[in-house]
């Protein structure tokens, strides 16, 4: 049967059209459950309980993260973060914490910070009551003691002997010597929150600083994107701003699942050695999250009003 120039024309036209809406259509990410909260490590999962707990009861995703972050700083027992973490080659404990809020991009950090209690809620005192970004060292501790912070005075030379004691040990079995509480929230508004906090490095050079309070290495968030947050030998995410290539590869539009393993295999890539501890975690504004390292004993942890779970790490890759 012979069509008209004009029939043809307009079925065509009426074809694409409905292409280019089925083609829309599947653009659209599947949105996930929110709130959202996802953290490294099973360590992670009681601080993500705790920061559920305040987002459920209407406070701000910064006090959930501030809390959350809490939770992990207290519990002296898990040896990587807070005042009970591994002490450096001085035998002093030095924390380091960041914090970002989405809405107008605001961050603030602290490093190298000796006796406080909670470091993370330093990190945001520094991000709500100063022009800066960073503080570090003994200017740290006296802002956060200015700001009313407790301080705890620990038994750095027992820790320090304690540590001294596993050390060989840690080598042996190539253990590792530390880890990091990097805790993401994705609010029920779509507002994205994080923070991050360490006692870093067990033995470290007196000074030292890892990726957990520099951001855009330890921790970056895009409040149009998402967030992303590192665990790991600090040096080996710093070199590559590895949270923020994460978060970068999801405005791509990648999952961020994606996001954090073609992280992972770029720096594995570019390093070509063996003895790389990276890993990170992700979420996006759709409320999907995702994980990689190479760490095969690395974990996550993901909390929403339905669930708390702690996961395997669905990105492992051998580095």
């Amino acid at each position: 049967m012979n069509m008209s120039r004009r029939k043809f024309v307009r079925g065509a036209a009426v074809g694409l059209a409905a292409g280019a809406v089925s083609a829309g259509a599947q653009l659209v990410p599947e949105k996930g459950e929110v709130p959202l909260v996802v953290s490294t490590w099973p360590f992670g999962q009681p601080a993500n309980d705790a920061a559920l707990k305040i987002l459920l009861a209407s406070g701000s995703i910064l006090d959930a993260v501030e809390r959350g972050i809490w939770v992990t700083e207290d519990d002296s027992p898990n040896g990587s973060v807070g005042l009970g973490g591994k002490p450096n080659a001085a035998g002093f404990v030095q924390l380091d914490a960041c914090i970002m809020y989405g809405p107008g991009h605001k961050a603030g950090g602290v490093a190298a910070l000796e006796g406080i209690r909670h470091p993370i809620s330093a990190a945001r005192r520094v991000m709500e009551k100063t022009p800066h970004v960073m503080l570090a060292g003994e200017g740290a501790r006296v802002f956060a003691l200015e700001e009313g912070l407790e301080s705890v005075k620990g038994d750095n030379r027992k820790l320090y002997e304690k540590w001294r004691k596993e050390r060989a040990a840690l080598r042996k079995k190539n253990a590792a010597n530390h880890d990091t509480i990097a805790l993401l929230v994705l609010g029920a508004d779509g507002n994205i929150a994080g923070g991050c906090s360490t006692s870093g490095l067990a033995g470290k050079l007196p000074g030292r600083v890892g990726d957990s309070p520099i951001i855009g290495s330890g921790l970056y968030i895009d409040n149009d994107v998402g967030a992303a947050g590192g665990t790991g030998i600090g040096e080996n995410i710093m070199r590559y701003c590895g949270s923020f290539m994460v978060v970068e590869l999801m405005r791509q539009g990648l999952h961020p699942q994606e996001a954090a393993e073609k992280t992972v295999r770029r720096i594995v890539q570019s390093e070509r050695r063996d003895g790389l501890r990276i890993n990170f975690v992700a979420l996006d504004k759709h409320g999907r999250h995702g994980a990689a390292g190479t760490a095969d004993t690395f974990k996550y942890s993901v909390a929403t009003p339905g669930k708390s779970l702690v996961l395997d790490n669905p990105g492992y890759i051998v580095g």
